[in-house]
């Protein structure tokens, strides 16, 4: 067939994933490099790294994340009250006309600019918070004459350098993970970074890595993505087009676990994110509570701050929910901060939707993006629906085989919509998902309705309610303790 001597092509890495593995596998041991510098070398060395990989793969288009830098720079030091909101104004119209370049007879940007930024919008929304939290706090210091209990805050506000610095640190410039500008003057100024753990973490998250990177490349090569476009693949059947969605899955999480792992380890070997255990980090985030040396006691230290992917509970979570928690975990704490809190509803299902639409205009504008992530809100729907008025009624073992379907339609739910998100345009999306007769629009709308002949309505609407109230609660609390804005 024709499609299996393309396959037998695809097994070779494409020129720009090459760049990433390149890159990716450079920044390990260069990491290591860097404990031996003092702070003003770091920072100045760091800068002048991820700059030169900026120019060397970006080229011309490396203006693009300069004007994004400036653009903020200036919105922070004209209003930092309304910093935030600016910011977050300034960064998504740039990205639209980042994407839509060439309507202005400008060059496309490579995909490399495109990386780099992805995540610079993240920074600079994340910068314009942190610094409104610090002028809000130095205030009420002022005021009160006693220190606010902050946790992770600025001491001072940052210089042109500084943001320059942070918004160009060679650390994951164009893989991530995201990490707030707290994390990384923390990573500067770390006073003896050659004794925090390295090498044993490093290899412990590189571990698994050849074994994803050689499933990837194996199974991409049986099931190429190509084929789906096909008339031939249409002749094929019902089950076979649902067992490919599956494979396509597959690669793409196979894809993404050797990626963001080999990140991971790119920032354990420099020792950014690295925290004592007992300042309880979140992913992207860092430390939650206050935490200080005990010169008594061994201190044990973890980077969960800089870690974007928990693959065994991406695979094993049983709701569609968690699902999102353990996948590209800073940039779900982004989006759970400074999206999910100011969405324009008040119900948990839309404020979700809210925050998956804005998610999917972060990751581009091909209505493939859309059609998965809209898709997302109508399962956590179904699975609401179905957990109040069929899995509150079973029995322990009752429960325990809901669990276990309940994590095979998770799984095919994301198969699914993953299909939107590597096809990327409308009509392939829609042709695919029409070949297997829509099937998870189908069985999430099915349980919805079953949730409601059961009675099961009410309580889904009482469980919601609660569920946003904890996670509003969760939200301003963590907030408070960041001193950033609630309102």
């Amino acid at each position: 067939m024709e499609w299996f001597s393309h396959a037998l092509l695809c097994i070779a890495m494409s020129p720009d994933e090459l760049v990433y593995l390149g890159v990716l596998a450079a920044s390990i041991p260069v990491g290591f490099l860097f404990r031996y510098l003092s702070p003003p070398v770091k920072q100045g060395a760091a800068l002048l790294l991820g700059l030169s990989i900026t120019i060397a793969t970006c080229h011309i288009h490396t203006l693009h994340s300069l004007v994004t830098v400036i653009g903020t720079w200036i919105i922070i030091k004209s209003s930092w009250r309304h910093a935030p909101a600016l910011s977050l104004g300034w960064t998504f119209l740039y990205l639209l006309f980042f994407r839509l370049v060439t309507k202005f007879g400008l060059p496309s940007p490579t995909p490399f600019a495109n990386a780099v930024q992805l995540l610079l919008t993240l920074k600079m929304v994340s910068l314009a918070n942190e610094v409104r939290s610090f002028h809000v706090e130095k205030k009420k210091d002022v005021s009160s004459f006693a220190k606010s209990p902050v946790v992770g805050g600025l001491s001072q506000e940052p210089s042109i350098y500084d943001i320059l610095s942070y918004s160009y640190c060679y650390v994951g410039i164009m893989t991530g993970p995201f990490f707030r500008f707290q994390t990384y003057i923390d990573w500067v100024r770390q006073p003896s970074p050659l004794v925090l753990p390295g090498l044993t973490p490093c290899l412990q998250r590189l571990k698994l890595v050849p074994v994803y990177g050689a499933l990837f490349l194996a199974v991409n090569s049986v099931f190429p993505l190509a084929y789906v476009r096909t008339e031939d693949f249409l002749d094929q059947n019902v089950f076979y087009r649902m067992f490919y969605m599956v494979a396509i899955f597959f690669v793409f999480r196979m894809r993404f676990y050797s990626a963001w792992c080999g990140a991971e380890a790119g920032c354990i070997s420099a020792g950014l994110g690295c925290y004592p255990e007992k300042a309880l980090s979140k992913p992207g985030g860092g430390p939650t509570v206050d935490y200080s040396p005990d010169p008594t006691t061994e201190e044990k230290y973890d980077f969960k701050t800089i870690q974007n992917i928990d693959c065994y509970n991406t695979d094993f979570c049983v709701k569609v929910r968690h699902g999102m928690r353990y996948w590209n975990m800073t940039v779900q704490w982004w989006l759970h901060h400074y999206i999910y809190p100011n969405a324009p509803f008040k119900a948990y299902t839309l404020r979700a939707g809210w925050t998956m639409f804005i998610s999917a205009y972060w990751h581009g504008l091909h209505p493939g993006y859309y059609l998965s992530f809209l898709t997302i809100p109508l399962c956590i729907a179904a699975e609401s629906a179905m957990e109040a008025s069929v899995r509150a009624k079973l029995g322990p073992r009752g429960q325990n085989i809901f669990d276990w379907v309940h994590w095979f339609l998770k799984m095919r739910a994301y198969d699914y919509m993953c299909m939107g998100f590597v096809l990327l345009n409308a009509p392939d999306t829609i042709n695919y998902w029409m070949s297997i007769y829509f099937i998870v629009h189908v069985i999430a709308v099915c349980c919805i309705l079953v949730g409601r002949v059961l009675k099961g309505g009410r309580k889904e609407g009482r469980r919601g309610e609660k569920e946003e109230k904890r996670e509003g609660e969760k939200i301003d609390n963590d907030k408070k303790k960041s001193g950033e804005k609630t309102d």
